[in-house]
């Protein structure tokens, strides 16, 4: 089982992302689950990772089947309807001439979401997302690293989207505070335009009801699940809830199966250059001649030159 660290916080390496989105994805009806996970992190992670521009792409994986207490049962906050997902994916630049580089390339990403997405709604960030705490030493997991992990994603109780931002702001820190939580990321994300769909893929559903307008996430990682369900009984959050009750009308919480890192700091990880499976026999094998920088860049360019 693996440790996080009681002493180094790791927040500010996530600093660099001055501008994300957060896309949450749902898979066709018809495609199997491992195919489609497999076409996501082996097909399309690595031709995403490839698109000029990019300073940041992590695609985190939903278990549909893990409903573990993942989150309390508030009164007086309910599930979103029919709020089913397969995962969320952030995509971040260090620049705003990063992502226009990004956006005049996206099109050959887009135009293959329609083999694996039934809906795809890529959330604005402009100003960035916010890591709170990290206190998980490995910046480019790829893969299930032992940690509990669980997206939350909660619909604000009203249409004042600076009183909702400022609740979620000061939540985000009193739960980012509490030792139990080794990891906090928390995405703000610009009220969703059914009217601007995005991200613009053929074929694909972007569209959200009302309630889905006005959200924010937080990405929560604890030792266990115990840790979880303990921190949820605790003063600390329990103190919480009140505050809750009066700012979020929605909330559903995610268990995370997987975290899969192709790109940070505009560079590629070894998953982004090859496939996050590939990757993971790569470091099985202790393979490093496949790390190496004569290999990286064959692999990369299609010459030894």
């Amino acid at each position: 089982m693996p440790k996080a660290s009681t002493t180094t916080d790791y927040a500010q390496r996530d600093a660099s992302i001055v501008i994300n989105s957060y896309t949450t994805v749902l898979r066709r009806p018809r495609v199997p689950h491992e195919v489609f996970a497999t076409y996501w992190r082996d097909v399309h992670g690595p031709l995403c990772s490839r698109i000029p521009g990019l300073g940041w792409y992590v695609q985190n994986h939903l278990d549909r089947e893990q409903d573990a207490h993942l989150w309390p049962a508030i009164d007086g906050i309910a599930p979103f309807a029919d709020y089913e997902l397969d995962g969320g994916v952030e995509i971040g630049f260090a620049s705003k001439a990063d992502q226009d580089v990004f956006n005049a390339a996206s099109h050959i990403l887009f135009a293959d979401e329609q083999n694996m997405f039934a809906a795809t709604v890529a959330y604005a960030l402009p100003s960035g997302s916010r890591t709170l705490v990290d206190r998980i030493a490995d910046p480019i997991p790829n893969g299930d690293d032992g940690f509990d992990r669980i997206h939350v994603h909660f619909g604000a109780a009203t249409d004042d989207a600076d009183a909702f931002g400022g609740f979620m702001t000061e939540f985000a820190r009193t739960l980012a505070a509490d030792p139990a939580v080794l990891k906090l990321r928390l995405h703000l994300p610009d009220r969703y335009d059914n009217a601007e769909p995005a991200p613009p893929a053929p074929n694909v559903d972007h569209l959200v009801p009302t309630e889905r307008a006005l959200i924010a996430v937080i990405e929560l990682a604890f030792e266990t699940p115990l840790t979880r369900r303990a921190f949820f009984e605790s003063d600390t959050f329990v103190g919480t809830q009140a505050a809750q009750k009066a700012n979020i009308a929605h909330v559903q919480a995610y268990a995370v199966s997987g975290v899969y890192t192709y790109v940070r700091d505009k560079q590629l990880t070894t998953a982004g250059l090859r496939g996050s499976r590939q990757a993971q026999l790569i470091e099985r094998l202790g393979a490093n001649n496949q790390v190496a920088d004569d290999v990286r860049h064959l692999m990369h360019t299609g010459s030894t030159e």
